[in-house]
Protein backbone atom coordinates (compact mmCIF):
# COMPACT_ATOMS: atom_id res chain seq x y z
CA UNK A 1 0.00 0.00 0.00
CA UNK A 2 1.39 3.27 -0.87
CA UNK A 3 2.69 5.85 1.82
CA UNK A 4 2.87 9.38 2.10
CA UNK A 5 6.34 8.71 3.72
CA UNK A 6 9.10 10.51 1.42
CA UNK A 7 12.12 8.17 1.21
CA UNK A 8 15.67 9.69 2.25
CA UNK A 9 18.30 9.03 -0.51
CA UNK A 10 22.03 9.40 0.38
CA UNK A 11 22.82 10.90 -2.54
CA UNK A 12 26.56 12.45 -3.56
CA UNK A 13 26.76 15.57 -5.57
CA UNK A 14 27.23 14.24 -8.88
CA UNK A 15 27.03 15.63 -12.36
CA UNK A 16 23.95 16.70 -13.48
CA UNK A 17 22.92 14.13 -16.19
CA UNK A 18 19.46 12.63 -15.90
CA UNK A 19 21.45 9.05 -16.03
CA UNK A 20 23.01 9.64 -12.90
CA UNK A 21 20.21 10.94 -11.16
CA UNK A 22 18.11 6.97 -12.41
CA UNK A 23 21.38 4.87 -11.37
CA UNK A 24 20.85 6.17 -8.05
CA UNK A 25 17.39 6.12 -7.63
CA UNK A 26 17.67 2.63 -9.30
CA UNK A 27 20.26 1.17 -7.31
CA UNK A 28 18.02 2.41 -3.84
CA UNK A 29 14.87 0.78 -5.15
CA UNK A 30 16.71 -2.73 -6.76
CA UNK A 31 18.76 -2.57 -3.58
CA UNK A 32 15.30 -2.58 -0.48
CA UNK A 33 16.20 0.83 0.68
CA UNK A 34 12.93 2.01 -0.64
CA UNK A 35 10.07 0.00 -0.29
CA UNK A 36 7.35 -0.81 -2.76
CA UNK A 37 4.59 1.76 -2.47
CA UNK A 38 6.66 4.04 -0.90
CA UNK A 39 6.54 7.94 -2.17
CA UNK A 40 9.45 9.14 -3.62
CA UNK A 41 10.97 12.77 -2.70
CA UNK A 42 8.56 15.29 -4.46
CA UNK A 43 9.98 17.07 -7.91
CA UNK A 44 11.40 20.15 -5.99
CA UNK A 45 13.30 18.07 -3.07
CA UNK A 46 14.72 16.38 -5.63
CA UNK A 47 15.99 18.95 -7.72
CA UNK A 48 17.66 20.59 -4.79
CA UNK A 49 19.34 16.91 -3.78
CA UNK A 50 20.77 16.42 -7.10
CA UNK A 51 21.32 19.98 -7.86
CA UNK A 52 19.87 20.17 -11.00
CA UNK A 53 16.65 21.54 -13.02
CA UNK A 54 13.32 19.91 -13.03
CA UNK A 55 13.86 19.25 -16.57
CA UNK A 56 16.49 16.63 -15.34
CA UNK A 57 14.77 15.35 -13.00
CA UNK A 58 11.34 14.98 -14.68
CA UNK A 59 13.68 12.93 -17.79
CA UNK A 60 15.04 10.46 -15.11
CA UNK A 61 11.52 9.88 -13.50
CA UNK A 62 10.18 9.21 -17.00
CA UNK A 63 12.96 6.57 -17.28
CA UNK A 64 12.22 4.77 -14.07
CA UNK A 65 8.73 4.49 -15.01
CA UNK A 66 9.75 2.87 -18.39
CA UNK A 67 11.85 0.61 -16.77
CA UNK A 68 8.88 -0.24 -14.74
CA UNK A 69 10.27 0.53 -11.04
CA UNK A 70 7.85 3.67 -10.32
CA UNK A 71 4.72 5.04 -11.48
CA UNK A 72 3.78 8.67 -11.50
CA UNK A 73 0.01 9.55 -9.83
CA UNK A 74 -1.39 12.52 -10.57
CA UNK A 75 -1.97 14.84 -8.02
CA UNK A 76 -0.40 12.29 -5.66
CA UNK A 77 3.59 12.42 -6.79
CA UNK A 78 5.59 9.22 -8.04
CA UNK A 79 5.52 6.28 -6.00
CA UNK A 80 7.93 2.95 -5.84
CA UNK A 81 5.93 -0.40 -8.20
CA UNK A 82 5.93 -3.83 -6.61
CA UNK A 83 8.84 -5.32 -7.86
CA UNK A 84 8.22 -8.30 -10.07
CA UNK A 85 11.56 -10.06 -10.23
CA UNK A 86 14.60 -8.38 -9.33
CA UNK A 87 16.99 -10.29 -11.51
CA UNK A 88 15.39 -9.14 -14.28
CA UNK A 89 15.09 -5.54 -13.28
CA UNK A 90 19.02 -5.23 -13.00
CA UNK A 91 19.17 -6.15 -16.49
CA UNK A 92 17.77 -2.38 -17.20
CA UNK A 93 19.85 -1.33 -14.40
CA UNK A 94 23.00 -2.49 -16.25
CA UNK A 95 22.07 -1.77 -19.42
CA UNK A 96 24.74 0.82 -20.64
CA UNK A 97 25.11 1.79 -23.93
CA UNK A 98 26.96 -1.42 -25.60
CA UNK A 99 25.39 -3.39 -28.33
CA UNK A 100 27.11 -6.44 -26.47
CA UNK A 101 24.44 -5.67 -23.78
CA UNK A 102 21.39 -4.24 -26.42
CA UNK A 103 22.19 -8.31 -27.48
CA UNK A 104 21.77 -10.16 -24.78
CA UNK A 105 18.41 -8.13 -23.63
CA UNK A 106 17.38 -9.42 -27.20
CA UNK A 107 18.34 -12.99 -26.44
CA UNK A 108 16.45 -12.89 -22.93
CA UNK A 109 13.03 -11.09 -24.82
CA UNK A 110 13.45 -14.02 -27.63
CA UNK A 111 13.08 -16.83 -25.30
CA UNK A 112 9.92 -15.20 -22.98
CA UNK A 113 8.34 -13.80 -26.45
CA UNK A 114 8.26 -15.74 -29.12
CA UNK A 115 6.57 -18.04 -26.98
CA UNK A 116 4.09 -15.76 -25.76
CA UNK A 117 3.32 -14.99 -29.57
CA UNK A 118 2.72 -18.57 -29.98
CA UNK A 119 0.37 -18.74 -26.76
CA UNK A 120 -1.83 -15.26 -27.54
CA UNK A 121 -2.59 -17.06 -30.48
CA UNK A 122 -4.61 -19.72 -29.24
CA UNK A 123 -5.63 -18.42 -25.76
CA UNK A 124 -6.49 -14.25 -26.40
CA UNK A 125 -9.98 -12.94 -26.73
CA UNK A 126 -11.82 -10.24 -28.43
CA UNK A 127 -10.68 -7.40 -26.08
CA UNK A 128 -6.94 -8.48 -26.20
CA UNK A 129 -6.64 -9.36 -29.74
CA UNK A 130 -8.34 -5.52 -30.15
CA UNK A 131 -5.52 -4.28 -27.81
CA UNK A 132 -3.03 -5.73 -30.36
CA UNK A 133 -4.32 -4.17 -33.27
CA UNK A 134 -4.66 -1.05 -31.26
CA UNK A 135 -0.99 -0.59 -30.93
CA UNK A 136 -0.38 -1.36 -34.38
CA UNK A 137 -2.09 1.28 -35.65
CA UNK A 138 -0.80 3.70 -33.35
CA UNK A 139 2.24 2.31 -34.26
CA UNK A 140 1.21 3.30 -37.88
CA UNK A 141 -0.44 6.75 -37.38
CA UNK A 142 3.05 8.07 -34.84
CA UNK A 143 5.07 6.68 -37.65
CA UNK A 144 2.90 8.68 -40.36
CA UNK A 145 3.48 11.78 -38.73
CA UNK A 146 6.87 11.32 -37.38
CA UNK A 147 6.61 10.64 -34.01
CA UNK A 148 8.56 8.73 -31.79
CA UNK A 149 7.25 4.86 -31.95
CA UNK A 150 9.41 3.25 -28.79
CA UNK A 151 6.57 3.53 -26.28
CA UNK A 152 3.91 2.33 -28.87
CA UNK A 153 6.35 -0.44 -30.13
CA UNK A 154 6.37 -1.45 -26.31
CA UNK A 155 2.32 -1.86 -26.10
CA UNK A 156 2.37 -3.91 -29.17
CA UNK A 157 4.74 -6.34 -27.54
CA UNK A 158 3.13 -6.05 -23.94
CA UNK A 159 -0.47 -6.26 -25.42
CA UNK A 160 0.87 -9.82 -27.14
CA UNK A 161 2.13 -10.82 -23.68
CA UNK A 162 -0.93 -9.85 -21.62
CA UNK A 163 -2.42 -12.16 -24.19
CA UNK A 164 -1.38 -15.06 -23.12
CA UNK A 165 -3.42 -14.81 -19.84
CA UNK A 166 -0.40 -15.70 -18.28
CA UNK A 167 0.80 -12.32 -15.90
CA UNK A 168 3.87 -13.52 -15.53
CA UNK A 169 5.27 -12.56 -19.18
CA UNK A 170 3.50 -9.43 -18.47
CA UNK A 171 5.80 -8.73 -15.21
CA UNK A 172 8.57 -10.00 -16.98
CA UNK A 173 8.44 -7.59 -19.69
CA UNK A 174 7.54 -4.49 -17.85
CA UNK A 175 10.23 -5.34 -15.32
CA UNK A 176 12.54 -5.16 -19.32
CA UNK A 177 11.02 -2.02 -19.66
CA UNK A 178 10.55 0.09 -22.80
CA UNK A 179 14.14 1.00 -22.91
CA UNK A 180 14.91 -1.63 -24.26
CA UNK A 181 13.33 -1.13 -27.43
CA UNK A 182 15.76 0.14 -29.68
CA UNK A 183 13.37 2.90 -32.08
CA UNK A 184 12.50 4.37 -28.15
CA UNK A 185 14.35 7.59 -27.66
CA UNK A 186 14.70 6.78 -24.19
CA UNK A 187 16.24 3.74 -25.07
CA UNK A 188 20.10 3.22 -24.51
CA UNK A 189 20.45 1.88 -27.86
CA UNK A 190 17.97 4.42 -29.55
CA UNK A 191 21.00 5.97 -32.10
CA UNK A 192 20.40 7.89 -35.60
CA UNK A 193 20.47 4.54 -37.16
CA UNK A 194 17.67 2.89 -35.43
CA UNK A 195 15.04 6.10 -35.60
CA UNK A 196 14.85 6.19 -39.13
CA UNK A 197 11.61 5.90 -41.00
CA UNK A 198 13.26 2.82 -42.73
CA UNK A 199 13.70 0.81 -39.49
CA UNK A 200 10.97 1.68 -37.89
CA UNK A 201 8.73 1.12 -41.21
CA UNK A 202 10.67 -2.49 -41.21
CA UNK A 203 9.71 -3.25 -37.98
CA UNK A 204 6.08 -2.55 -38.86
CA UNK A 205 5.94 -5.23 -41.39
CA UNK A 206 7.64 -7.41 -39.14
CA UNK A 207 5.23 -6.41 -36.40
CA UNK A 208 1.89 -6.72 -39.11
CA UNK A 209 3.42 -10.43 -39.73
CA UNK A 210 3.05 -11.60 -36.19
CA UNK A 211 -0.65 -9.05 -35.90
CA UNK A 212 -2.37 -11.74 -38.80
CA UNK A 213 -0.82 -14.80 -37.69
CA UNK A 214 -2.30 -14.04 -33.92
CA UNK A 215 -5.33 -13.10 -35.69
CA UNK A 216 -5.82 -16.46 -37.08
CA UNK A 217 -5.04 -17.98 -33.87
CA UNK A 218 -2.04 -20.01 -36.07
CA UNK A 219 0.52 -20.49 -33.07
CA UNK A 220 3.41 -21.80 -34.90
CA UNK A 221 2.81 -18.81 -37.53
CA UNK A 222 2.98 -16.43 -34.58
CA UNK A 223 6.12 -18.16 -32.71
CA UNK A 224 7.62 -17.66 -36.53
CA UNK A 225 6.87 -14.05 -36.94
CA UNK A 226 8.50 -13.13 -33.35
CA UNK A 227 11.45 -15.21 -33.79
CA UNK A 228 12.09 -13.64 -37.34
CA UNK A 229 11.45 -10.26 -36.15
CA UNK A 230 14.20 -10.08 -32.99
CA UNK A 231 15.91 -12.37 -34.58
CA UNK A 232 15.99 -9.21 -37.44
CA UNK A 233 17.20 -7.35 -34.64
CA UNK A 234 20.18 -9.11 -33.39
CA UNK A 235 21.44 -9.56 -36.90
CA UNK A 236 20.89 -5.67 -37.34
CA UNK A 237 23.17 -5.21 -34.03
CA UNK A 238 25.98 -7.54 -35.30
CA UNK A 239 26.05 -5.38 -38.19
CA UNK A 240 26.52 -2.31 -36.51
CA UNK A 241 29.42 -3.92 -34.75
CA UNK A 242 31.01 -5.22 -37.85
CA UNK A 243 30.59 -2.08 -39.51
CA UNK A 244 32.78 -0.27 -36.15
CA UNK A 245 35.25 -3.45 -36.46
CA UNK A 246 35.59 -2.75 -40.40
CA UNK A 247 35.89 0.80 -39.71
CA UNK A 248 38.53 0.69 -37.04
CA UNK A 249 40.58 -1.88 -39.96
CA UNK A 250 39.94 0.85 -42.38
CA UNK A 251 41.59 3.91 -40.14
CA UNK A 252 44.40 1.31 -38.90
CA UNK A 253 45.09 0.31 -42.82
CA UNK A 254 44.60 4.25 -43.56
CA UNK A 255 47.64 5.09 -40.79
CA UNK A 256 50.06 2.84 -41.65
CA UNK A 257 50.17 3.75 -45.18
CA UNK A 258 50.48 7.01 -44.63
Amino acid sequence: MATDTSANFRIERRPKLADRIVAAVRDQIIGGEVAPGQKLPTESQLTETFGVSRTVIREAMATLAADGLVEPRQGAGVFVMERPTQAFATISAESGTSISNALNVLEVRMGIEIESAGLAAIRRNSAQEAKIQEAFFEFERLLGIGQPTGKTDFAFHRAIAAATNNPFYVEVLDALGSRTIPCDVTSPWGTDSVLTREYQEGLQREHLVILQAISRGDADAARDGMRAHLSASQQRYRERLDGRYEEYLAVMSKNQGS
